[in-house]
């Protein structure tokens, strides 16, 4: 799969009914722009209010998963995102004119042909991955419920579901690099137990359920009072029980619930937001248990988002010495801020301070308690910033870097004489006429102690 981010080349209108409102509904997936995600955006509701995509704003997963944020509302979304996602599409804006996106036949076969019909188009931006370097699991014992990521370089995931049913038995589905996921996967529709019906009816769901949206497995024997029952439910007078299924449902494949659960799974780990490297192996699989896994899993990032990314050993030569940097930078004391540079790459740059007590700024910041000025950690942020992007042209020495502005700033911890701080910047957006947009973040040791972001730009020198 490419590195980079993809929207659809056209907008793309669906038509039919919600599930369990049974409300028609008009939904029409759009293209958007680089680092928009997925968002739904409710026109039928005043102002048109946006949900985006993501586990965070997961409201329920009784019977589909459905994402609320203020007044807005979306449900059953699974289908339309597990499309999208996993056949490319990173950012699409989602217009419905109904709390709850259309059914179709159960399945995201006609979401994904039209996918397919329409292409995608590439993004002048890189997509976020979410590289997986140690084994997550979480479980639901009492339901007997195990999802479990691995790490791995490429994303792949199984899923293994067994209800003690007779019919169902037990069935595997894989979903692996390369597969076709419009042939094996798209179209495998919802299911359920005829047991579970009832309870769905009383509690007013399943309004635009029929037997040509979901599979009806039938594992009892059913009375001819219960049939004349279902033919009313259903209006139809001609329904029959066969083979474990109701009205004779022909299967699209032995395992077709199985890669059901897949496709479900697909949908729910698309609102992680960003796109996983990891191998992922799931045992009875729900909407609840995947969007709690992705929150743990978001969670999870969260936390080592906060810890170094970059490993320094004072043992080895540094890439840039303080000579070197002095080439680079035009700053000089009491204003360099930077001893070393450590480690350099297109997209990131990490860089060292030693921090004594000796430094200028200690003498009135403060008498009886140094502390480091925060704005000189910012400070120190964009001449790390000023290295990575000087890096780019031939001539460094030649260009000065500007701040034009400083966003999200974050002070966690003090930094105080003694201390090594370490500077992380990562580019988050394509350099474009000298303009760079950067991630940068302060460590001691693996504390985060300051975080911001940063815009600068490179200008050429006046002779």
């Amino acid at each position: 799969m490419s590195s980079k981010q993809h929207t659809l080349n056209a907008p793309i209108t669906f038509t039919g009914k919600g599930l369990h409102t049974g409300l028609a509904v008009t939904m029409t997936v759009n293209p958007a722009d680089a680092g928009h995600g997925l968002v739904f955006r409710r026109t039928d509701l005043e102002g048109c209010p946006t949900v985006p995509a993501l586990c965070e704003f997961v409201s329920d997963t009784s019977r589909g998963t459905t994402i609320a944020k203020g007044d807005a509302k979306v449900s059953t979304i699974e289908h339309i995102i597990s499309a999208l996602w996993t056949m490319g599409v990173d950012n699409a804006l989602i217009d419905i004119d109904a709390p709850e996106t259309p059914i179709m036949d159960g399945s995201a076969r006609e979401y994904a042909a039209a996918i397919a019909k329409t292409g995608i188009k590439e993004l002048d931006a890189e997509r976020e991955y979410y590289q997986v370097t140690e084994k997550l699991v979480y479980t639901l014992p009492e339901k007997g419920v195990v999802i479990i990521i691995y790490p791995d370089d490429e994303f792949s995931a199984s899923v293994h579901i067994d209800y003690n049913s007779k019919v169902v038995g037990n069935q595997y589905a894989t979903f692996n690099p390369g597969d076709d996921y419009s042939g094996k996967i798209a179209p495998c529709r919802t299911f359920v137990f005829l047991h579970e019906l009832e309870p769905l009816f009383e509690n007013n769901l399943i309004k635009g359920g029929d037997l040509d949206n979901a599979i009806v497995v039938v594992e009892n024997p059913v009375s001819d009072e219960q049939l004349e029952h279902l033919k009313k439910v259903f209006n139809k007078p001609d329904i029959q029980i066969t083979g474990g299924y109701l009205n004779n449902q022909v299967l699209r494949a032995d395992n077709e619930l199985a890669r059901h659960k897949m496709l479900d799974l697909l949908g729910d780990m698309a609102l992680l937001g960003r796109r996983i490297k990891g191998r992922v192996w799931a045992t009875r699989p729900g909407h609840h248990a995947n969007t709690e896994f992705m929150k743990q899993i978001f969670r999870h990032i969260r936390r080592e988002g906060e810890k170094p990314r970059f490993k320094y050993d004072c043992r080895k030569a540094p890439l840039f010495d303080i000579n070197r940097i002095r080439e680079m930078l035009p700053h000089r004391f009491p204003f360099l801020l930077i001893d070393r540079i450590f480690y350099l790459d297109d997209e990131s740059v990490a860089g060292i301070k030693n921090v004594t007590v000796n430094e200028p700024f200690f003498t009135g910041h403060f008498p009886k308690e140094p502390v480091m000025p925060g704005v000189l950690l910012v400070e120190a942020m964009a001449q790390c910033s000023g290295i990575l992007v000087l890096n780019t042209v031939p001539d460094p020495e030649n260009y000065s870097t500007y701040f034009l502005r400083i966003d999200n700033v974050r002070f966690k911890h003090k930094v105080v004489p003694g201390d090594q701080v370490q500077f992380e910047i990562h580019i988050t957006e394509p350099l474009r006429r000298g303009l760079a947009v950067a991630q940068g973040k302060a460590f001691v040791g693996d504390k985060l102690v300051c975080e911001a972001t940063i815009m600068a730009q490179i200008v050429k020198n006046q002779q």
